[in-house]
């Protein structure tokens, strides 16, 4: 298996003849130069905080050097290094600058940043110094001898005045140069862990990453239920339009034709057109129905329970529920809709009780039965489903089913109500208004 970093290198017979001596000098030598040009950078940028202009100019230099450091750590480490950072949710330099500013990562490359630019720069070009420029001093000394034609001082030290001293000091500094490639391996693996450890994301950088992942899958369920309304009211606005200028049609057709063949035939037609047209108007409610974008949940549950084909109890709670996010008012909706018809479709109830509040921060909806029980996910009732959608939310669908009954569908979603001013109803009729 080929080796990741120059710590496991290390223990290989042919290091030192190997690419990663080579890399690891790169490495330290890549960062001595950088080092001191990020050190004449925060001389000025210190210079420049005295007017109060060059501590944002720090801040956005922190997070510059550490995106090249994590790609230079390439040179002595094969795995990647993931950037920490997440990513805005709104467009703009204001939302980049005030996610980054509440971010551990950009704190930490800000530290890193002093270290490299004060403390690692030296370290990295006097570890240079002595595992590379030492050997190969000791090695140019024929050549120094040849340039002078008398003597050479090997590395400022030892004076060499024949070609047989001259070359066994460039021996010794081959065998030194080989020797030396372990600590600087080692040396070189350290200081990319210590990059490493500042600059690659962390648990809490993975945390944010999931974070995100679920701030994303918001969006997207979101996303999707605007999608839903769309296709509502294009269906109620001009397919279910349509629809019933067409069965009245038909209807004014039917009474208008003799009697005979024909009226028949528009008769029949006239009644497939009027039960297409009761689909559809059953179509458009169940993807989002009226009444919970008008009146919101509580309206919305009452008028679900009187779909029912089992009859249900309600505890008063139309009109008792605040106006929620559009979000969770759909999501408890469905959520009760297809507890309900579940129950007309499986349990063997013969009453089922719904019962739905909001307190403290999370609403809760609960519908039980006096069925014979044993409701379970696993077996296609669209309950995992729902679950899926309620985890969007950050909720949970709890279902209790012992074997001979009762069952108790539980879905609990975690959020605040609206005021009045920015609730859905007074959206829209502002909106018509």
């Amino acid at each position: 298996m080929e080796a990741r970093h120059p710590w496991q290198a290390l223990a290989r017979p042919r290091y030192p003849f190997g690419p990663w001596p080579w890399r690891a000098a790169g490495y330290l030598a890549s960062g001595a130069v950088g080092g001191a040009v990020a050190f004449g950078m925060l001389v000025v940028l210190l210079a420049c905080s005295l007017l109060l202009v060059g501590l944002p100019l720090l801040f956005l230099a922190g997070v510059a050097l550490g995106g090249a450091e994590r790609r230079r750590l390439r040179l002595v480490d094969r795995a990647p290094a993931a950037d920490p950072h997440r990513v805005p949710d709104a467009p703009g330099l204001a939302a980049w600058l005030r996610l980054r500013a509440g971010e551990q990562a950009t704190w930490r490359e800000l530290a890193y940043a002093l270290l490299f630019a004060t403390v690692l720069w030296p370290l990295d070009a006097l570890v240079l110094a002595a595992c590379v420029g030492l050997p190969a001093a000791l090695i140019g000394t024929p050549l120094q001898l040849a340039a002078d034609g008398e003597e050479a001082k090997a590395v400022k030290a030892y004076l060499v005045t024949s070609y047989p001293e001259a070359f066994a000091a460039a021996l010794i500094g081959v065998l030194l140069l080989l020797v030396l490639a372990y600590p600087l391996g080692a040396l070189a693996g350290a200081r990319a862990a210590l990059a490493r450890a500042l600059l690659a994301p962390r648990d809490g950088g993975q945390a944010d990453g999931i974070g995100e992942v679920i701030a994303s899958r918001a969006r997207l369920a979101a996303a999707f239920e605007a999608e839903r309304r769309r296709i509502e009211r294009d269906l109620h606005d001009g397919a279910q339009q349509r629809l019933v200028a067409l069965t009245m049609t038909l209807g004014l057709a039917r009474y208008d034709a003799p009697p005979g063949p024909l009226a028949d035939q528009l008769a029949r037609a006239h009644e497939e057109a009027g039960r297409v047209l009761t689909e559809l108007r059953e179509l458009i409610h169940g993807i989002h129905p009226q009444v919970l974008a008008d009146y919101g949940l509580g309206a919305a549950l009452a008028d679900a329970a009187d779909r029912s084909a089992v009859p249900v109890e309600t505890s008063g709670i139309d009109g008792a529920l605040p106006r929620l996010p559009a979000a969770v008012e759909s999501a408890a909706y469905f959520a009760a809709r297809e507890a309900l018809a579940n129950i007309g479709k499986h349990s063997g109830a013969t009453r089922a009780r719904l019962t739905a509040g909001h307190a403290d921060g999370l609403l809760r909806v609960d519908v039980e039965d006096d069925g014979h029980g044993g409701a379970d996910p696993a077996h296609g009732s669209g309950l995992t489903g729902l679950a899926d959608r309620l985890a969007v939310l950050d909720g949970t669908l709890t279902i209790t089913s012992p074997p001979g009954g009762p069952t108790l569908l539980r879905a609990e979603i975690p959020c605040s109500a609206l005021s009045e001013s920015s609730s859905p109803r007074t959206a829209s009729s502002s909106a018509r208004d």
